[in-house]
Order: C-alpha cells, then sequence, then structure tokens
C-alpha cells in the first residue's frame, strides 16, 4: 500500500494553462472539431497546427469582412435604388399636373376662342342684316321717289330726260 499512496502522490494535478483569447479558443474549438491531428508531435507540430488555426481564424475573419461590405454595398444600392424610384414618381407626378394644366389652359383657350368665333359671326350676322335693312330702306326711298317724279311728270304733262337714254338715241 505504501507503493500506491507513493503513485497517488506523485501523480499532481495539471497546472492550470494561461488565460488565450476567446477568438483563439474558438478557432481552435472550431480547427479541433472540423480537422483533428492524428498525432502532434512535438512544438513543431503543435507550431504548425496553432499556425494553419491562426490562418484559418484570419480567411474566416476576412471572409466575414467581405460578407459585411457586401452586405453594406446592398443595402446601399437598394436605398439608392428607392431614392430613384421615388425622384422619378415625384417627377413623373410634376410633368402630369402640368400636363394637366397645360391641357385645361387649351381647353380654356379653345373656349374663348370658339367664343370669339361665335361672336364675330354673330357680327357678321347682325352686319348683314343692318345692310339688308338698309338696302330694303333704300329701295323704300327711291320707290317713293320714283312714284313722286311720276306724279309730277304726270301733272306737267311732260316725260322724263333719262328715260331709256339708250332707247333715244337709236
Amino acid at each position: 500500500m505504501a507503493e500506491e499512496a507513493k503513485k497517488e502522490v506523485a501523480v499532481a494535478p495539471p497546472a492550470p494553462e494561461p488565460a488565450k483569447d476567446i477568438a483563439e479558443e474558438k478557432a481552435l474549438v472550431v480547427a479541433e472539431d472540423g480537422e483533428k491531428p492524428a498525432a502532434i508531435e512535438g512544438s513543431h507540430g503543435r507550431d504548425a497546427f496553432l499556425e494553419r488555426v491562426a490562418t484559418e481564424k484570419r480567411i474566416s475573419l476576412i471572409k466575414a469582412w467581405e460578407e459585411n461590405e457586401k452586405a453594406k454595398a446592398e443595402n446601399k444600392t437598394a436605398k439608392l435604388l428607392a431614392d430613384i424610384t421615388s425622384w422619378e414618381n415625384s417627377k413623373a407626378a410634376q410633368l402630369e399636373a402640368e400636363h394637366k394644366k397645360l391641357q385645361e389652359q387649351l381647353e380654356r383657350k379653345k373656349a374663348e376662342y370658339v367664343e370669339k368665333l361665335k361672336n364675330a359671326t354673330a357680327a357678321v350676322h347682325k352686319a348683314a342684316e343692318e345692310k339688308r335693312a338698309a338696302a330694303e330702306a333704300r329701295r323704300g326711298e327711291e320707290i317713293v321717289a320714283a312714284e313722286e317724279a311720276a306724279t309730277k311728270y304726270r301733272a306737267k304733262g311732260e316725260a322724263p330726260k333719262k328715260l331709256f337714254a339708250s332707247l333715244s338715241r337709236g
């Protein structure tokens, strides 16, 4: 039993390891899970393993950075496209409003022009009626004058001098 006690005393618990970086531990755990070295041979094998873990960590960090940059670029582009669409819709609405305004102005001017043409037609019609009335009045005056002249010639018993001037010559 003494020998067994010596063996128990001789075997001491291992000393605690120095604190490692949490990221290194995670990288080591990932590397150990993914790829377990068959046999680590001394410090050279351990250094090679640690170098490989550091390389994988660097590659992982680069990949995460790359994905982050791509996501930022995608988000920036999506925002820019949304802004462009918003600008396009705003400009289209402005142009549509301007088009509608111009259309209304054209309709108003067209109505004014049609009204002017109707007024001009009415003025022409009124002038024509006035000219007809004046012509009828002059005809009536000429008839009355001719009747008075005829009465005067009858009373004197003479024939008019200008009557059938072309016939009296021949």
